[in-house]
């Protein structure tokens, strides 16, 4: 469900954090849907708990997720609201150019990014 990068140079909260509004966004999680526990995540990823429960609880505050004791957190049972593939496309402009930014660091040309990301797409599908 997650995926974490402890080289990006984003704290994994936020990786999680915003991984969580995307999925919610795209209607991938919808109202209701557990998600992993805070020590589930934490193993999985290697990373401290307290990393996941940070992440958790600021999604919490944003009314992203719900919380009832001794049960899994939840996505909220409000209404969020779906974004359409415009505004979806738009939160991913950042790391777009970001990549695109690195890419012409690293003075790679344009066919090699394009066949990276697209084999990135494919190991993904996996």
């Amino acid at each position: 469900m997650f995926s974490v990068n402890a080289q990006s140079g984003m704290p994994i909260y936020r990786q999680i954090l915003e991984q969580l509004r995307r999925l919610v966004a795209s209607g991938q999680l919808q109202p209701g849907d557990e998600l992993p526990s805070v020590r589930e995540l934490a193993l999985l990823h290697a990373v401290n708990p307290m990393t996941i429960s940070k992440a958790y609880s600021l999604a919490e505050a944003e009314g992203l997720l719900s919380r009832q004791r001794g049960r899994p957190m939840t996505i909220a049972a409000q209404d969020v609201p779906k974004e359409n593939k415009a505004e979806r496309m738009k939160r991913l402009q950042p790391a777009i150019q970001q990549l695109v930014t690195a890419a012409r660091q690293l003075n790679l040309n344009d066919n090699d990014v394009l066949n990276a990301v697209r084999q990135g797409l494919e190991q993904n599908h996996e």
